[in-house]
């Protein structure tokens, strides 16, 4: 850790955070030489780190598939069945698809995504451990350092879920975890087990609670609020099979919130101003995505050398069981045929492929520009949590009830389920499939529900996805730690993933 983190401490932190501001803070303070007494000097100040905590969510790292959690987002569906890859097209995410390059430990991309959440927890303890000094209102303190605290939390169960054994309620889950990092340090960190990693989410994620209780309402949903805490609380519940929590926490998430209109549902999944959306990066329109966009890889209008060769297409198992009367279905085009299509002839239009993001608007029209808000969280998830966590503690009735909610919405003609046991539990999952397509939860739903990968039988080409069967609970439901950590870190140098 020493060599990922040493990188990663003030200066990393001012130089990051100034990525998200029109003014440099720094004009007057050389970079070499700033110190957590000036950085945090006020609540201003405070607040532009953190701000730099929510460009990093959606900006280019090094290369064009490190655009944050945008980019980890389209990973956790490449590993999946229901994402179908075209073509090799120019080459980005086909390691991911391939199921290879979170086994290779020098390949960049698990060097990225593990450098990724530890950046930001390391960003978020100087926040946290200074926050409480700055010159400033106390209320803007407390949520500045409510965010911090979520953000930590949310970064550790990331990483545990990526580099470790799935978390087991019937053990006592002390196999290896990921490194808890509460205080910044240049030294090597063991590795604590899942169960201790697990503990220290949920610490972070209560107390984000208690410090973002009764905050002024947030500015954007780039920032964290009570509701979207407890909606990553009913994540880590749902995963930890704590379905009482799981159910809970999301009830109370989705409070307040209505579900999108079917014209809404078509609109491209591409604004923060959505009513459904509880959490996700607003994008400005001069900051300029370029080809590490999220839309420049699973859009289907966008006009990059990726999106044109290589349009990304449902599995077809999948589609089928989706009904036609269901608003869902459009996000797909089973027949496309150029004349009802206004993208240019340099475009391949194949079936199956997505129109579920659209970059840059509303339109089917080739868009010039990879700039969108990008999602990560929305009250539908909210519905499918609870409702999974209420069948599996066998009140069928009631997640038939939440169920309903969502499902009728979607579909007008979808009829009340009276399914009961795993047959509910499938059917909610089913739908949770199809709700979540393209928004990063694939491999992390197969990975917690012990399920395996199966692929066969559908649209997917053995030549391009190679693997297509992986069995639950394989060594290859875990990332291999980055060697340049393990070189770096005596701590754990033994310690490297089967």
């Amino acid at each position: 850790m020493k060599n990922i983190l040493s990188k990663i401490l003030i200066t990393g932190l001012m130089v990051l955070s100034l990525v998200a501001c029109k003014e440099d803070f720094l004009e007057t303070v050389p970079t070499s030489a700033v110190s957590e007494t000036s950085a945090f000097a006020t609540t201003t100040n405070a607040m532009m780190a953190l701000n730099g905590i929510h460009r990093s969510m959606y900006m280019q790292w090094s290369n064009q598939d490190e655009a944050g959690q945008a980019s980890i987002n389209i990973h956790m569906d490449m590993f999946g069945e229901d994402l179908v890859m075209h073509s090799t097209g120019n080459g980005w995410f086909n390691n991911t698809y391939t199921w290879t390059m979170h086994r290779n430990a020098t390949h960049r991309n698990p060097y990225f995504i593990y450098r990724f959440y530890y950046r930001i927890i390391a960003n978020a303890n100087m926040i946290i451990h200074n926050v409480d000094k700055a010159e400033g209102p106390e209320d803007q303190k407390k949520a500045i350092k409510g965010e911090a605290l979520a953000y930590r939390g949310w970064s550790h169960f990331m990483l545990v879920q990526l580099f470790a054994k799935r978390y087991d309620a019937t053990t006592a889950n002390d196999q290896w975890g990921v490194p808890i990092m509460t205080t910044n340090t240049t030294e090597g960190l063991p590795r604590e087990s899942v169960a201790n990693v697990y503990k220290q989410v949920n610490q972070d994620l209560d107390s984000a609670v208690y410090y973002l209780n009764g905050a002024t309402a947030r500015s954007n949903k780039s920032h964290f609020d009570v509701q979207t805490v407890k909606g990553i609380k009913a994540r880590v519940a749902l995963t930890q099979q704590n379905w009482a929590d799981a159910a809970k926490y999301a009830n109370e998430a989705r409070q307040g919130y209505k579900f999108m209109s079917a014209a809404q549902q078509l609109e491209g999944y591409n604004s923060t101003t959505n009513p459904e959306w509880m959490w996700g990066s607003t994008q400005i329109a001069d900051q300029t995505t370029y080809f590490y966009s999220f839309f420049a890889y699973m859009s289907f209008n966008f006009s990059s050398t990726n999106i044109r060769g290589n349009p990304k297409k449902i599995s077809k198992a999948l589609y089928d069981q989706i009904p036609a009367t269901d608003v869902r279905k459009q996000f797909w085009i089973l027949d496309p045929k150029r004349p009802a299509i206004t993208l240019p002839t340099t475009f391949t239009l194949a079936p199956y492929m997505n129109r579920k993001f659209l970059a840059n608007g509303t339109s089917l029209d080739m868009a010039t520009s990879s700039v969108g808000d990008v999602v990560y969280m929305r009250c539908a998830e909210m519905y499918l949590i609870e409702a999974e966590a209420l069948a599996r503690q066998g009140k069928n009735a009631e997640a038939q009830d939440v169920l309903f909610l969502l499902a009728s919405n979607r579909n007008p003609q979808y009829v009340k389920s009276t399914k009961t046991g795993t047959d509910l539990i499938n059917e909610i999952l089913l739908q949770r499939r199809i709700e979540l397509w393209g928004e990063g939860f694939r491999f992390l739903d197969l990975k917690r529900t012990n399920a395996p990968l199966d692929r066969s039988g559908s649209n997917h080409n053995l030549s391009l996805a190679v693997v297509m069967n992986v069995p639950a609970g394989d060594n290859l439901w875990q990332f291999l730690i980055p060697k340049a950590e393990l070189d770096a870190n005596p701590a754990i140098k033994d310690q490297q993933n089967p």
